[in-house]
C-alpha cells in the first residue's frame, strides 16, 4: 500500500458519503484585500521592520517595472524573440518572491519572469527561452526555482508532487505555482487542485487574474463567483486580493505560505490585477479592449499606487525614490550590456536532456545534424 492509498483509505467511511465538512472557512474573502490606502497601511508601517518592508516593496517594483521596459525594448531590437510583459502585474511578481523562503520552491509560467528574477535568478539566464536558445537557461536547483512553463498550468501538478515529496522527507518546503485567469480553464490545474486537497500537500496556487486569456474575457470561460471560490470544489482554503497592492499581496501570500508550511492545508489566491500592455509583442489588444478601460486601470497602476500612498505616509521620501531608480537603471544597463553580446550555440544540445537514454529515432536525427554540421564546416574551409 502507498502511503496514498493509505491516506485515502483512512478517510473514506461510510459517513463520508455526505458533506464532510463546514465549507464556511474555505470560502475566499468577500471583497478584495487592499492596504493602500487603508488604516491598515499605518499599522503595517508601525509594525517591527514594517517601514523596511514597505521600502523594499517600493524598491522592487521600481526595479521590476524597469526589468519588463528593457525586456520590451530587446524584443524591439530583436534579440528576444518574443515577451510576454507582467507590466501592471508587478505587484504579484515581486510579492511572490517576498512571500517565500530561501528553501522555498516556485512554478512560474511564461509570464512570471519578473517573479524568476527578483528569486535572484539572472536576467539574462531568466530570459535564454524567450531569447529562443533553450528549453531554460538557469538551474532549477540553485535557486529553487522550476523552468518557465509555456503550457497552461501544468506546472501546477508539478508543484503539488514536490511539495508531497518534500512533506515526506520531513522538509519543511512550500512549493507556490503561478497561473493566470486562463490556466483555471485547464484539467492540469484541476487535477493539481484536487491532489492538493486529498493530500494535503503544502503549496499555494496564485492565480494572476488580469481579466483575460490572451484576448479571452474572463466572462467567456468562467461563471464563477470569484477564481478563489474554484477551492472550496476542492477541500482547500480561497482567498481574494487586490493585485495591484504590493503590500496586501505580500501579506496574503506570507500567510497563505505559513498555513501550508505549518500542515493547515494547500491555499488558492486570486489576484485580480490587469495586463497594461498586450499579450506578447506580437498581439494587437486594441482588437479585443478599448483604450478606456487600459485607461481606468492605469489609473490604478500597482507602482504608482504604491509611491503615492508611502509618500503620503511618510514612509518613503525622494531619497528612496532616486535609490530604487538608480538601482533599476543599473539592472537595465546591465541588460542591454548581456544582451548585445552574440552568444555560443551548440546545435548539438538539442539532443541533450529529453531522455536519459536516447530513442533510436533520437541517436538518427543527432547522428545526420551532426553530419550536416560537419559538412558545412568543410565548406566554410574551402571558402
Amino acid at each position: 500500500m502507498t502511503v496514498l492509498d493509505h491516506d485515502l483509505a483512512a478517510a473514506w467511511t461510510p459517513d463520508a458519503h455526505g458533506p464532510r465538512r463546514d465549507p464556511a472557512p474555505l470560502l475566499p474573502d468577500s471583497e478584495p484585500v487592499r492596504i493602500l490606502g487603508t488604516p491598515a497601511l499605518r499599522r503595517t508601517a508601525d509594525s517591527p521592520g514594517g517601514r523596511e518592508l514597505l521600502r523594499d516593496l517600493h524598491r522592487r517594483l521600481v526595479v521590476g517595472r524597469r526589468f519588463n521596459q528593457q525586456a520590451t525594448t530587446l524584443t524591439k531590437q530583436g534579440r528576444l524573440a518574443v515577451y510576454p510583459a507582467s507590466t501592471g502585474q508587478e505587484a504579484c511578481q515581486i510579492a511572490v518572491a517576498s512571500a517565500l523562503r530561501p528553501g522555498d520552491w516556485l512554478f512560474p509560467s511564461y509570464r512570471d519572469t519578473l517573479a524568476v528574477v527578483s528569486r535572484g535568478v539572472d536576467p539574462v539566464q531568466t530570459l535564454t527561452l524567450l531569447r529562443g536558445n533553450a528549453h531554460c537557461g538557469y538551474d532549477p536547483y540553485e535557486h529553487q526555482v522550476a523552468p518557465l512553463s509555456t503550457p497552461l498550468a501544468t506546472q501546477a501538478p508539478h508543484a503539488v508532487g514536490l511539495a508531497h515529496a518534500a512533506r515526506l522527507r520531513g522538509e519543511s518546503t512550500v512549493a507556490l505555482a503561478l497561473v493566470g485567469d486562463g490556466g483555471t480553464s485547464e484539467g492540469d490545474f484541476h487535477e493539481a487542485l484536487n491532489f492538493a486537497g486529498v493530500l494535503n500537500a503544502p503549496v499555494v496556487f496564485l492565480v494572476q487574474n488580469n481579466g483575460y486569456a490572451i484576448s479571452v474575457p474572463l466572462a467567456k470561460q468562467s461563471a464563477a463567483p470569484t477564481l478563489a471560490h474554484k477551492a472550496v470544489g476542492y477541500g482547500i482554503q480561497g482567498r481574494l486580493v487586490d493585485g495591484n497592492d504590493a503590500v496586501a499581496v505580500h501579506i496574503v501570500l506570507s500567510e497563505a505560505v505559513e498555513h501550508a508550511r505549518t500542515g493547515r492545508g494547500p491555499v488558492l489566491v486570486e489576484a485580480v490585477t490587469y495586463r497594461l500592455e498586450a499579450h506578447t509583442n506580437a498581439d494587437d489588444a486594441g482588437r479585443y479592449r478599448s483604450a478606456e478601460e487600459v485607461e481606468r486601470w492605469q489609473a490604478r497602476d500597482p507602482l504608482t499606487l504604491m509611491e503615492r500612498h508611502l509618500r503620503e505616509a511618510g514612509v518613503i521620501g525622494d531619497a528612496d525614490v532616486a535609490a530604487a531608480a538608480a538601482e533599476a537603471e543599473e539592472l537595465a544597463d546591465r541588460m542591454r550590456t548581456l544582451f548585445h553580446v552574440k552568444p555560443q550555440l551548440d546545435p548539438m544540445s538539442l539532443f541533450a536532456h529529453v531522455y536519459a537514454e536516447p530513442t533510436p529515432q533520437l541517436r538518427e536525427q543527432a547522428a545526420q545534424l551532426a553530419a550536416e554540421l560537419a559538412a558545412e564546416a568543410a565548406t566554410e574551409e574551402r571558402r
